[in-house]
Parts: C-alpha cells; structure tokens; sequence
C-alpha cells in the first residue's frame, strides 16, 4: 500500500509540473510574440486614445455599444472624431453653395429627420458617396462639415492602419471598420484618396491586398441589409477613374467638386479675409478675375503669403527704427552732438515718439499690394513646377 501511495504522489506532482511548465511556457511564448510585434506598441498607445474618445461619447452612445469592443475595434476606435470637435461647418465653405445643398437633402436631411417619414422604407441617406474633383477644392471640408451638421461620429480611416504584417489581421481591421461603425451609427466612414486603398482590381495585386479589398467590399454590401442602419462611406479621390467598378457601383451618389468660378473665388477670399484687418483699396473682384485656374487651397495660401509679407515690412520698420535710435545713442555718449542729450526722453537712451511709434504701428492692415506681390509669387512656383504652362504674369 505505501508503495502504491508513493507512486501516486510522484503522478500528482509529475502533473503539478507539467501543469506549471505549461502554463509558463504559455504566457512566456505570449509576451514574447507580443513584445516582437513591432506594432504593439501603437496598438496600446492606439487603445488609451480611442478609450479618451470613447468617454467624451459615452453621454450621447449606449453602454452596450462601447463595452464589448474588441481589440480591433478600439484600434479603430483611436481615430473617430467627435461631432463636436469639428470645427468646419458650412459657413467654412464658400463658393459651393450647390453642391451643399445637394448633400444637405440627400445625405443630412435624411439623418436628421428620419422621424417623418418612418413609414418609408425609401426615405434613407445613400450608402456611399463620392467626392471627386482636383486636389485643394474642399473636399476634405465637405466631408468634415456635413459630419458636423449632421451630428455623426466621423471616422478618418487611415489606410496604412489596415495593413499588417501578420495573416488575417488586416482582414480582421477591415471588419472592425463596420462593426464599429454599427454600434456608434450615425456614423461616416471617410476615406481620403480612396483611389490610392480600392483602385481597380487587376491579377498583379498582391494577395493580401486582394483579400482586404474584398473584405472591405463585402461588409460594406452587408450594410444594405440592414436597413435601420445608418452608416455612410464616403470617398474623395483626384482619379475618379481609377476606382473599381464595384466600388463606384457602391457609391451612388457622387459629387463633382470643381476649381472654383470667378464669381467663387471672390467669395473665397472674402471668406478667407474677413477676420483680416484689411486696406480699404483691396479690389475682391480683380483679384478674383487674376487668380483663373486657382484652386480654394491656393487661395487661401495666397492670403496667408500676404499676411507674412505685411509683417515683413513691420520687421524692415522696426530695423530702421532701431538703428535710428542707435546712432543717436552712440553719437551721444561720444558728445559728438552737442545738443543730442537733450533730445532723450529719459535717462535710459530713448528717443521721443520711437516707443510711441512701436506701440502705434501694431499689426498693419493687408494691402493689395501684399496680396499681388503674393500673387506673382504663386504664379512664378506653378509655373516652375509645371503645374500652368504660361509664365506671363499679368497683374494690371
């Protein structure tokens, strides 16, 4: 018997040691994969953001919704963006006047008022919508505006997050992109440069970028079926023709966001300029009628050119004042005036009216002269650049 006892003993902790052995080489095996992922640390610093967001949302979310989010989710999560903290609105675009009323009645209107028309199962926004145009015309603020006005939770999906060394990751981040989306609904899904992530398929794409792409697209159909869903892709690309057929066939209500008219380019500017102190000879019309071919972006960077070249004048100002004053100082601790010492203000080697001066001058009102000299600028870069073949300048 205490042979047969003495054998059992040496089973229990026989398996006492395997049962340990295994645990540790477990959670040993465990850290070390996680610790050689190179991306681990992104995903935790990913995690704490999209738990930051999820708090300043969990007011206006259910809890049920943000509970059960899963790793991938949360990665996800990291780049949502509060409604709140948008600070584009419709009043930030100018010159596209129409265009905005368009997504108002078929996109806004329909999240926002859904309540009239419960008995229509037709009364619904679109599941994608593209916008397309050339690149600095307000796309990216189109999207940001109606995300803002219609109160949903805006999801700037960055491409390069999809994509991960390991198998099936990026197939699992795609499908957290949606079920993401679902629980916090309303919700846009924007894409900038969708062309560059869901370009047309051909048989030289690699397999794992296959696959993704056919993940994404498969959810993103899913969605039809659910029609309480309130979930919006929207896409902005300068190569509309490079998308997949099956991508625009998802996108059914698509915009064309062109270079601005001369009668929207005026508009731009004074949208632009109207927190400016301004000269009073600035002539909106003719400089819209000069800046012909110029996108919102370069308009606004013609103003912002203007602005650092009026404080440029400030600087030249001040310089000369300064060595104004510096003379006067050394010529009167040399003596070699006589009645310098009593043209100081005071005992620290001031002359009168230069403090006086530095104070009134201030921030100087923009002229048009900044804003051609800023012009010309522009004009000679495009042309250098080969984005306008004409190098004539014609500023009269």
């Amino acid at each position: 018997m205490s042979g047969v006892n003495v054998s059992r003993n040496e089973v229990v902790q026989f398996v006492l040691r395997i049962s340990l052995l295994s645990i540790v080489t477990y959670y040993s095996a465990k850290w070390l994969i996680r610790n050689l992922d190179p991306s681990n640390k992104t995903k935790k610093k990913a995690i704490e953001h999209a738990e930051d967001i999820l708090k300043k949302l969990s007011p206006t979310l259910k809890k049920s919704a943000v509970q059960n989010l899963n790793e991938y989710e949360m990665v996800i999560a990291s780049h949502l963006i509060v409604p709140e903290n948008i600070s584009e609105s419709w009043d930030s675009i100018a010159g596209l006047d129409h265009v905005c009323e368009e997504i108002k009645e078929s996109l806004v209107f329909p999240v926002c008022h859904r309540d009239m028309f419960a008995g229509s199962a037709l009364y619904q926004p679109p599941k994608g919508v593209l916008l397309y145009g050339p690149p600095g015309c307000g796309k990216t603020l189109i999207a940001k505006a109606t995300a803002k006005e219609a109160g949903m939770r805006f999801i700037n999906l960055d491409v390069a997050m999809l994509t991960d060394k390991w198998y099936g990751e990026s197939q699992k981040l795609a499908s957290a992109v949606f079920s993401l989306a679902v629980k916090i609904q309303p919700c846009i899904i924007f894409i900038d440069e969708i062309d560059s992530f869901l370009r047309a398929r051909n048989s030289s794409d690699h397999e794992a970028t296959a696959m993704m792409k056919t993940q994404f697209m498969m959810l993103w159909d899913g969605l039809n079926t659910e029609s309480d869903s309130t979930v919006i892709v929207m896409g902005a690309t300068n190569r509309p023709q490079d998308l997949d057929k099956a991508i625009l066939r998802r996108m059914p209500a698509q915009f064309h966001i062109g270079l601005p008219s001369e009668e929207q380019r005026q508009k731009i500017l004074q949208l632009v300029l109207q927190k400016e102190r301004l000269s009073p000879e600035i002539d909106f019309a003719q400089l819209a009628r000069l800046t012909n071919g110029f996108s919102g972006s370069d308009l606004k960077e013609i103003c912002r050119n203007a602005s650092v070249h009026r404080v440029r004048k400030v600087m030249k100002s001040k310089e000369m004042i300064a060595a104004v004053q510096a003379a006067a100082n050394k010529a009167h601790a040399n003596g070699t005036a006589e009645g310098s010492s009593k043209t100081m203000a005071n005992g620290n080697g001031v002359l009168p009216g230069v403090s006086q001066t530095f104070q009134e001058m201030g921030t100087p009102a923009i002229t048009m002269e900044d804003l051609t000299e800023s012009l010309r600028g522009m004009k000679h870069s495009k042309y250098t650049t080969g984005v306008v073949s004409d190098a004539r300048i014609d500023l009269d």
